[in-house]
């Protein structure tokens, strides 16, 4: 499939992908929606005041003010069925065959206007997040942490292979791709063999790749969301970064859980990849041979994302060094798992709400989705390309998740970068 606007071969927005975010740019600070492709964002807001949509007979023109919000929340709500025909709808106008050209192809004037240069942009969170909820479906990484803390016979806790564990988190904090963090302050035990906490900054602040996903429609309160219908609550997914001062979260995680281990800042990326993007990109994720409750068994077995990952870290001198590569094929529960769980209790999912995968890890060495793992607790270093180490993070250090689906010749479905640096703590009096 080919457009007849240039995409690079390699674009993480290719037309097979065709992602939705929100921009702003120093001519018109507005936010408002658009969509990624190739060096491009498509203004939707643009777009659709000058009858881009017209030919999308799915979307009624009463719901085109969703393209004039300065959140995606209210797209969302729309339903799967309609996100699904406004991105091939969408898809169908960038084709170099298109049936529309007189809505983009040949309208010089509207091109002008609404095709924006990516590199002009600035974006911002996609959506208004309700509620956060971070799992921890990664079983490699839940596998290995857990041996380092109680030793390879425990693990995993009993519950683990029987249920999504999660814990909620703090939407508020949730920031968008190129949002520096300062290095978070709490109590710590300052030596292994102490009893008493001191007040500091982080001395082992971590990260934490994961994927992201975004609810697009909720459930009544005291209604579960049935594990084989959960796929028409999700809109898309985002890469995320939940950053964790290991430190802190080691004192304070007992009895209840993370709280300032993890509160002080998540990153997301700020493309939105829709669900049906990635519907010819599943596979089956890790083994579960527990017999699992009914609201759990899933008809599809196939239902894990495959998409390759990669992390990077750059020092603040610039040097760059990639520290891990793996796949999403390493989670043990889906996504409609996820929601089918969440919601078993009568819980009500919200439009905007923002789910994390839990850390995504392979086993072997560089496949790893913390420095937790890849440093054994921080006993063994990772060697940078310019000769320096690192066990845990270091101010001034950038880290950046990318990740993709498919091959380049046939179109990327990627999702841009989600990036962030570390800051030093704020200084207290």
């Amino acid at each position: 499939m080919t457009s007849w606007l240039p995409i690079p071969l390699g674009s993480h927005f290719s037309l097979a992908n065709i992602p939705f975010g929100i921009i702003s740019t120093v001519s018109k600070p507005i936010r408002r929606p658009a969509i990624a492709i190739g060096n491009h964002v498509l203004d939707l807001s643009v777009f659709a005041s000058q009858g881009g949509f017209a030919k999308l007979v799915d979307l009624p023109k009463d719901k085109l003010s969703v393209f004039s919000q300065s959140t995606l929340n209210d797209f969302a709500s729309l339903g799967r069925p309609l996100h699904k025909a406004t991105r091939s709808y969408l898809r169908d106008v960038f084709r170099q065959d298109t049936s529309f050209p007189e809505l983009l192809k040949d309208n010089e004037a509207l091109k002008k206007e609404a095709l924006i240069p990516l590199s002009e942009v600035e974006t911002h969170l996609p959506l208004r997040i309700g509620d956060y909820t971070d799992f921890f479906a990664g079983r490699n990484h839940a596998q290995t942490v857990g041996a380092l803390f109680r030793g390879p016979a425990n693990a995993l806790q009993p519950n683990y292979n029987h249920l999504p564990v999660a814990y909620h988190g703090r939407a508020s904090s949730v920031v968008v791709s190129g949002t520096p963090l300062h290095r978070p302050w709490g109590q710590v035990l300052p030596n292994p063999k102490a009893t008493e906490p001191v007040f500091q900054p982080c001395n082992r602040l971590d990260i934490e790749l994961e994927l992201g996903m975004f609810v697009c429609k909720g459930n009544d309160l005291g209604a579960p969301i049935p594990v084989d219908a959960a796929e028409e609550y999700i809109f898309g997914y985002v890469l995320m970064n939940d950053w964790s001062a290991r430190d802190i979260q080691q004192w304070e995680y007992v009895p209840l859980g993370p709280f300032n281990a993890k509160n002080f800042g998540t990153t997301i990326s700020p493309w939105v990849v829709l669900a049906d993007a990635l519907e010819p990109h599943k596979t089956a994720g890790l083994v579960n041979e527990v017999d699992l409750q009914q609201y759990l068994r899933e008809k599809r077995q196939d239902n894990i994302v495959d998409i390759n990952l990669e992390v990077s870290l750059t020092t603040a001198k610039g040097n760059t060094t990639t520290i891990t590569r793996t796949s999403s094929k390493n989670l043990l529960w889906s996504w409609p798992q996820m929601l089918a769980h969440h919601s078993i209790s009568g819980c009500n999912m919200r439009t905007g709400d923002l789910l994390g995968s839990g850390t995504v890890s392979g086993l072997d060495a560089g496949t790893q989705g913390s420095l937790l793992e890849q440093t054994q607790g921080g006993k063994a270093a990772v060697q940078l390309e310019n000769g320096e180490e690192r066990k845990f993070i270091q101010d001034g250090d950038t880290i950046t998740i990318k990740g993709w689906a498919g091959e380049a010749e046939d179109g990327l479905i990627g999702f841009g970068e989600c990036s962030g640096t570390i800051l030093s703590a704020v200084q207290r009096g």
